[in-house]
């Protein structure tokens, strides 16, 4: 799996993204709702936690991303992912359909995830 490095300040400017758009925009939870969010390409980013286990899991996500030409990112843990998107457990992945008040922070994050992949 090509799992790159995302430095702290971008995982938390990820956060920020996910509980703006949260509020403000769309998003859907958990690893299949993600997988529909890109196959029918409504995502406009997908936000993996690091830490899910086993991996397999969320193996197929950043595959699906690249085929469908929608950015990915990783954040470190699931808790702190699911608890971004407003849930009190963790979440394996997420999606942002519409990204409300966070739309400049997610382009943001965009350039900066291109430029970590390079």
């Amino acid at each position: 799996m090509a799992k790159f490095e995302v430095p702290k300040e971008v995982a938390d400017q990820t956060y920020e993204a996910v509980e703006i758009a949260t509020n403000t925009g769309k998003i859907r939870r958990g690893v299949n709702e993600v997988t529909k969010a890109v196959e029918r390409e409504k995502a406009q980013m997908v936000i993996i936690a690091s830490d899910v286990s086993p991996e397999e899991i969320v193996m197929h996500l950043p595959i699906l991303c690249k085929e469908k030409n929608i950015t990915y990112t990783y954040v470190p843990t699931k808790k702190e992912l699911g608890a971004a998107s407003g849930i009190p457990v963790g979440t394996s992945a997420i999606a942002i359909t519409e990204a409300g008040d966070a739309k400049d922070l997610l382009e943001g994050i965009k350039k900066k995830v291109a430029e970590l992949k390079k």
